[in-house]
């Protein structure tokens, strides 16, 4: 396989002049997202030229506690950018999302990096941080619409919760609806995705690994492992926000609380 063919600054540059096309499409119908797209692509450009930079530092150095740093940064956006986007109250929720993000990934990559890779040093830059990474994006996805879902339901459909209860349903049943419509409504995305992978587009990984000069043979295993990491993880990191945010979300009478959506909207 020969190696990755590399692109040059000038025409990484004149790349960006394919955005006319969209950008008159939006001019022409009126939709009002020129300006939004435009500083979504600055940023994604500073920023991932910024990340290039670190962790090419960081690869350089493959150390522990650097590795462990950059990826407690990660689970730290990923989590306020949840809470964000959201719409729920970040003093009420960061703690409990923050605990859900470190146990998920503990648990996805320790069994991946350390038992089906069999790392010698689990912390290995090249390993450790891109699919930590791949986890930790996927799950912020599905987290904001699994997390909003939940809480909005909860709150707006208070009447039956509370219906429930009256009736003689614990609080477990009571809740139970607003957590399966909330996990079914963030994963079944994820699910037809997954159903269809190979049919439709080569996914990320495989195509990097291919890109990269590895077989296809290798390339297929390791994107099996990794939407399994990813799938895992995802769904780990959604249950478990939803049972420890629950602490947060009622009182010691089961009450619900309201506060817990953000206030600017609600």
């Amino acid at each position: 396989m020969s190696s990755i063919q590399d692109i040059s600054w000038i025409h990484l540059l004149f790349s960006f002049s394919i955005l006319i096309i969209p950008f008159i499409g939006f001019w022409y119908y009126k939709v009002g997202l020129t300006r939004s797209a435009i500083i979504a692509i600055v940023r994604m450009t500073i920023q991932l030229s910024a990340v290039a930079l670190y962790l090419e530092f960081i690869f350089e150095k493959n150390n522990a506690l650097l590795n462990i740093a950059w990826v407690l940064i990660m689970i730290l956006v990923g989590v306020f950018t949840t809470l964000k986007r959201s719409n729920l109250n970040a003093k009420q929720l960061a703690i409990p999302l923050i605990i859900s993000g470190l146990s998920s990934l503990l648990i996805v990559d320790a069994f991946f990096l350390g038992f089906i890779i069999k790392l010698p040093y689990v912390f290995e830059s090249q390993y450790f941080i891109p699919i930590s990474g791949m986890i930790l994006g996927n799950a912020m996805n599905h987290n904001i619409v699994g997390l909003n879902a939940y809480f909005e339901g909860l709150v707006n459909n208070q009447n039956l919760y509370y219906f429930l209860l009256i009736n003689g349903k614990s609080k477990k049943n009571a809740i139970s609806p607003f957590i399966v419509k909330a996990i079914r409504k963030a994963l079944n995305p994820m699910i037809a995705n997954t159903s269809v992978m190979g049919l439709i587009s080569l996914p990320g990984m495989m195509t990097g690994q291919i890109l990269g000069g590895n077989s296809p043979s290798t390339a297929i295993r390791y994107q099996i492992m990794i939407m399994l990491a990813i799938f895992t993880g995802c769904s780990i990191n959604l249950m478990l926000s939803i049972i420890i945010a629950n602490k947060k979300a009622f009182d010691k009478m089961d009450r619900i609380a309201v506060d817990i959506l953000a206030k600017s909207k609600y």
